[in-house]
């Protein structure tokens, strides 16, 4: 305030000054729509993007962030404040800064009238405006026993004992308080000097400090708690974004993740795990502040929601950068609480389970407590369940987690190797998890395909040390237009490369997929045919030391697609990824040659492309196979194999849906078809005490 104060006082005295300077930067007064869209402008370019929440009750009015372009130089910061300031004042508007952001974003945070608003949205370097608003605490599920089942991990007295105990790991936990002299925590909480939070809602807020430290306190424990939490050798620094009814802002997170990076700059830290237990409505801002973060080696975890929605209309859940965390039941279902429930879709990356979970209380250093609770309560709690803890007394309660089984695997991974990347963390968290085990049936039809069905378990102790292995997923984009031409694009994250690209149409009437460059990385692009609902874009998205992917187009439609000559020779080459795209065509099939394994085969009028992959000791296989009485075909990978691809072989019948799922790649054809093939590509990385594999 001191220094908003400052600036005010030289605006003043300097008026003449400012005066000249407004006249530099010619201004529009167009006036903003009420929906938050931009209005047009001529001149110069077009006026900033003015965003609000897609949450209309979540949001802050005359409160903005004002983001400034990415390449933007610090200095221009405080040039642009300078400016808002002069433009206000010469027109009667009030304009106070509160918080400017130098670190992951280039910007301000500013309380002003929708008259000071229009202004801004026309300042030079602003790249958007977008009007504040709340985040909310949320409930995270697991079980300790359930996550070590798949693989074997618990002894026969029932103890927790996972491959590691994380403490290689740092933890950044963004929450309220938390008790850090409680038995479960003590001597590994840090209780950081960051503390951003708005005032409590109402005059009967009990502020008491086991009410306000109860949610952080038992994340802590779930966390690093010595009896209830998963990485129990790990640290965690508290960040304080939530008040004591577990409620914060977005500006106030940006703030947070500001702190973290410049807290890290000043003393590095290799592992590195940011916990996010909140959501907003979907907030363009911080998704980027994420990204950052993530930039820069922090494995950030969020939780999905518990809204029983998309998870992409809320962040950081929408932001692809992160590992977003939906949550399942004991029975590994979804988990649904009265109105609410785990939010799913494409932007959840993987499921937790959970029931009955214990962790630290507030209520003294030596208590326990089982919680639950939904988005919008004051103090949420989210903890884990283990064998010690469990008493009758806690049989009736329910509390269902979303997420935080996540953040205690990526410490455990983190703490094997802390040279492994953000996206090898996911990579590896997801190759470990268990497959169809939940039932989506009831989950809108335009979001059950993308959602994936993966439950969250530990690896085991010898797992944690291959870092030699290939590793892929799917990423679905979302469903595109209905119209003819609409498209739909799907992108891997960084560090990944897009091994094969394909298209799903739900009911049969897409016309295939491409493949097209954007900013030197590669986008699967799925086209809508003229009589579609809309169509899917799915990419397979792969990991390995020294992979490299690259596609390459047939010369004309018709032409087979091939590798480049300079790499036919090379060994550890994989069967080309091919895709097939036809404006006219419904009916499509490209696939590799049957005898030159680096070509893509082509039909008349149809233009082909062949992604063409390299990495040492990398072998694959082609599966195939046709169905002559049933209307689906499933191809599956041998054990130690991945898949790299999942193509339709259209025989005159309209195939449904092409699907990777896991290490499988499931084919349907419509009901009545004459026959459907499949073709699978499985990869591996050659066994080093396998000469004669890799001889062929």
């Amino acid at each position: 305030m001191r220094r908003a104060c400052a600036w005010i006082g030289w605006a003043l005295c300097v008026c003449a000054s400012v005066s000249v300077c407004a006249q530099d930067d010619p201004e529009d007064d167009g006036m903003i729509p009420e929906d938050g869209t931009q209005p047009e402008r001529g001149g110069a370019g077009a006026a900033a993007e003015f965003l609000k929440s897609n949450k209309a009750a979540w949001r802050m009015p005359g409160q903005f962030l004002v983001i400034l372009h990415q390449d933007t130089h610090e200095s221009q910061v405080q040039r642009t404040i300078r400016r808002l300031r002069a433009r206000a004042a010469r027109r009667g508007h009030p304009v106070q800064v509160l918080q400017t952001y130098s670190g992951a974003l280039r910007g301000f945070l500013v309380q002003m009238s929708r008259e000071a608003l229009q202004l801004a949205v026309t300042l030079p370097h602003v790249h958007f405006i977008e009007e504040d608003s709340y985040i909310f605490a949320q409930s995270a599920p697991w079980n300790l026993q359930r996550l070590l089942q798949p693989y074997g991990g618990i002894p026969q007295n029932g103890t927790y004992k996972p491959p590691n105990d994380g403490g290689m790991a740092e933890v950044y936990l963004m929450d309220g308080s938390i008790q850090s002299s409680h038995r479960e925590v003590e001597g590994r909480v840090l209780i950081t000097d960051f503390n951003n939070v708005p005032e409590e809602d109402g005059v009967r807020v009990h502020k008491q400090a086991s009410q306000c430290d109860s949610h952080g306190t038992h994340l802590a424990g779930v966390v690093i708690g010595s009896d209830s939490g998963v990485a129990r050798g790990a640290g965690v620094n508290l960040v304080r974004v939530l008040n004591c009814q577990g409620k914060g802002t977005v500006s106030g997170a940006l703030a947070g993740m500001e702190y973290i990076g410049v807290t890290l700059q000043a003393r590095p830290v290799e592992a590195l795990v940011v916990l996010l237990p909140f959501i907003g409505g979907f907030s363009r801002s911080l998704n980027a502040a994420c990204r950052e973060l993530v930039s820069h080696g922090a494995v950030v975890i969020a939780a999905a929601g518990n809204h029983r929605d998309d998870a992409c209309l809320y962040s950081p859940a929408s932001e692809p950068e992160v590992i977003t965390v939906g949550a399942v039941n004991s029975a590994d279902q979804l988990m649904s609480q009265g109105a609410g429930g785990s939010n799913y879709g494409r932007c959840v990356d993987v499921f937790a389970p959970g029931d009955d979970i214990v962790s630290a209380s507030s209520d003294c250093s030596t208590c326990f407590t089982s919680r639950s609770g939904t988005s919008q309560a004051a103090a949420h709690a989210a903890g884990a369940l283990t064998h010690r803890h469990t008493h009758q007394k806690h049989k009736h309660q329910r509390i269902f987690t979303l997420w935080f089984v996540c953040p205690g695997i990526a410490a455990v991974i983190l703490s094997s190797n802390q040279n492994v990347s953000p996206v090898q963390v996911l990579q590896m968290m997801l190759h470990y998890s268990i497959s169809n085990t939940i039932n989506l049936l009831p989950l809108p039809e335009t979001l059950r395909l993308p959602t994936p069905n993966l439950v969250s378990a530990m690896p085991s102790i010898g797992d944690l040390t291959a870092d030699r292995e290939l590793l892929c997923r799917s990423v679905w984009s979302e469903r595109s237009g209905r119209g003819r031409g609409d498209v739909a694009a799907s992108r891997c994250r960084q560090g990944e490369q897009m091994m094969s690209c394909s298209s799903v149409a739900p009911d049969g009437a897409g016309v295939g997929e491409s493949i097209s460059m954007r900013a030197g990385h590669m986008e699967c692009v799925a086209h809508n045919g003229p009589s579609g609902n809309g169509v899917y874009a799915v990419a397979r998205c792969c990991v390995m030391g020294g992979l490299t992917c690259q596609p390459y187009a047939g010369s004309e439609p018709g032409r087979e697609a091939q590798c480049a000559e300079s790499q036919q020779h090379l060994s550890g080459h994989s069967f080309p990824g091919c895709t097939a795209h036809s404006p006219a065509e419904l009916l499509l099939d490209s696939r590799p040659h049957p005898k030159h394994r680096r070509r893509c085969t082509a039909r008349e009028g149809v233009t082909s492309q062949a992604v063409c992959c390299h990495a040492p000791s990398l072998e694959c296989r082609l599966l195939e196979t046709v169905s002559l009485d049933t209307d689906q075909v499933e191809l599956s990978c041998l054990s130690g194999w991945t898949l790299t691809d999942c193509k339709a072989i259209t025989e005159g019948s309209t195939v449904v849906e092409p699907v990777a799922t896991g290490n499988s790649c499931l084919i349907r054809g419509a009901a009545g078809g004459n026959r459907i093939a499949g073709v699978a590509a499985c990869c591996r990385v050659t066994p080093e005490r396998d000469p004669e594999t890799k001889a062929n």
